[in-house]
């Protein structure tokens, strides 16, 4: 636990599950709405808050940051070169003085120039001193996954890459609420944080957002449908294929449990278990390549700790391991025919 101490600064702020937010003061947002609704809420109690990358202070290229350099100032709200890794390590360099670096990536497949700052020096700074410094307080935010025209330069999903690496945090939000909440828990949380916005959702994914400051607990898995014949998992856009896919068993008499991951890394065990223990069957999907993607270490997770309980074995649903194509991008994602498709292959095994 000392050791882990030193990669993670643990808090003890007390988080919400969205369903517990009573407030009745809300507002129709989609997704970027929700993400500068949250912006708004930090750089306004936050006098030492910093947004800044590529066009943020026009409002990004797609407007999560609008309006907040006009009521903030270019001190605090600005643009940056065109340079990913100058992104990450002027961020760094924020948050180890004192500052809270909220840092934009615009697409998440161009943050591979930063990818050594981000692993090297972001997710090391703590442990490397014994806990004497840190740049906990950066957050590094990116678009990610399929949007539809994107092709392999802008529908990657590069989770994978960052939860192998101790000492960072990876969040990934399904709708406008989770959004809000789980940035802002990420931007206040004292650990660097990369968190990933499902652009396909940007406008896509509407909700009454409560207009309060509110975070929802990082680390934490939520149950989005009680089931009790199989287990689905995922995160980000997936939540609403799975949904759609449980509908179709359903009509068959099958009961399904959905799981949103929403932190990536460290991610949730135990409530994973708890579920595949009750329904003996799993089902993992995501956007990434199948191959050490997510689905695979938690397949290991969940078998090496409920073999007694499983029915049938862990079937992961993903994307290929190809680079991710153009015209074919509805031939590569995950669907709900492909997870309905595994839903009676388990069941049936």
């Amino acid at each position: 636990m000392q050791l882990l101490r030193r990669v993670y600064q643990f808090g003890s702020t007390k988080h919400r599950f969205a369903s517990d937010i009573t407030s009745t003061n809300r507002q129709k947002m989609n997704l970027f709405q929700a993400i500068n609704n949250a912006l708004d809420i930090e750089l306004g109690a936050n006098p030492k808050a910093l947004l800044f990358g590529e066009d943020v202070k026009f409002g990004g290229v797609f407007r999560c940051s609008q309006g907040l350099n006009e009521k903030y100032g270019t001190d605090r709200v600005f643009n940056t070169p065109l340079c990913e890794q100058g992104i990450g390590a002027f961020g760094i360099g924020l948050a180890s003085v004192g500052y809270t670096a909220i840092a934009e990536i615009q697409f998440g497949d161009y943050i591979f120039p930063a990818f050594d700052q981000i692993v090297n020096e972001a997710a090391k700074f703590r442990y490397r001193s014994g806990n004497q410094f840190n740049c906990g307080s950066l957050t590094i935010r990116s678009t990610w996954g399929a949007v539809g025209h994107g092709a392999l330069y802008h529908s990657q999903s590069p989770e994978a890459y960052f939860a192998h690496t101790p000492g960072l945090k990876v969040v990934v939000p399904r709708d406008p609420i989770q959004a809000k909440g789980l940035l802002l828990a990420s931007i206040r949380d004292k650990n660097p944080v990369i968190f990933f916005e499902p652009k396909a959702l940007y406008r896509n994914a509407e909700d009454e957002v409560p207009l309060d400051d509110y975070e929802l607990e990082l680390s934490k898995a939520e149950v989005v449908q009680s089931g009790k014949n199989i287990t689905l998992i995922g995160y980000g856009t997936s939540i609403r294929v799975l949904k759609e896919a449980a509908k179709l068993a359903e009509k068959d008499g099958v009961s399904c449990e959905i799981i949103d991951l929403q932190t990536i890394y460290p991610y949730d065990g135990q409530t994973l278990v708890d579920s595949v223990k009750k329904t003996g069957r799993c089902i993992i999907t995501h956007e990434a390549p199948y191959t050490c993607g997510m689905g695979a270490e938690l397949s290991a997770f969940i078998q090496e700790r409920c073999f007694l309980h499983l029915e049938a074995p862990i079937l992961r649903i993903t994307g290929y391991d190809t680079p991710f194509p153009l015209v074919h991008e509805p031939i590569y994602l995950p669907d709900k025919l492909k997870i309905y498709e595994a839903i009676k292959k388990s069941v049936n095994y």
